[in-house]
């Protein structure tokens, strides 16, 4: 069995990929949807952190998270995350996969797979390569030519502050993507 060891900072900026169970393209319905920002919402409002970068397609989500200077904890806030959502999903309807009655035993559903991917953020150029590469997922997965067609994702907010141009790697109207030589330089991203 693998031995998962995740790493904590106080303060710290973290990328995480969380994955629903067997890939089953539950957020393609925009209810899921809801239900997952209210479960991010909720747990916000307990426990803040700062939601920096996101994410979500049909059967995953990444995303950069910041937390509070004294708190560690991303585990529990994602385990509560997963549990409110699993439990708004069931309410409105929401079906869950066949499970082991071994996974049922341990409280567990057909809803999301068991563990999460998470990454630390070490630096500013790691943390743009990290938020360009969730900007791009859905152009990269093939569920739209262009980055600020999806419309779940943090994509128009980094163009509002200035990060990104609209048209970034942009494909619409049969255009070639801008590709920047350098995506990140300083505050902002290429000219």
């Amino acid at each position: 069995m693998p031995n998962y060891k995740r790493t904590y900072k106080a303060g710290g900026m973290f990328f995480f990929t969380l994955v629903t169970h067997r890939r089953r393209n539950l957020f393609s319905k925009t209810t899921a949807c809801e239900s997952l920002r209210h479960a991010i919402i909720e747990e916000k409002a307990d426990h803040p952190f700062d939601m920096v970068a996101v994410v979500l397609l049909p059967n995953h989500l990444h995303c950069v998270w910041e937390l509070p200077d004294n708190d560690t904890d991303f585990s529990k806030r994602w385990g509560r995350i997963k549990s409110r959502f699993s439990k708004k999903w069931i309410n409105i309807g929401g079906t869950e996969a066949g499970i082991s009655q071994t996974r049922r035993n341990h409280r567990e559903r057909g809803i999301w797979q068991k563990r999460f991917w998470e990454h630390r953020i070490r630096d500013e150029e790691d943390l743009m390569r990290h938020v360009n590469y969730i900007h791009f997922n859905p152009v990269k997965h093939d569920l739209v030519r262009c980055p600020h067609v999806w419309p779940y994702s943090s994509f128009d907010k980094w163009v509002k502050e200035g990060y990104y141009q609209h048209n970034w790697l942009c494909d619409c109207d049969d255009r070639r993507p801008i590709v920047l030589e350098k995506m990140y330089t300083g505050d902002t991203f290429g000219e």
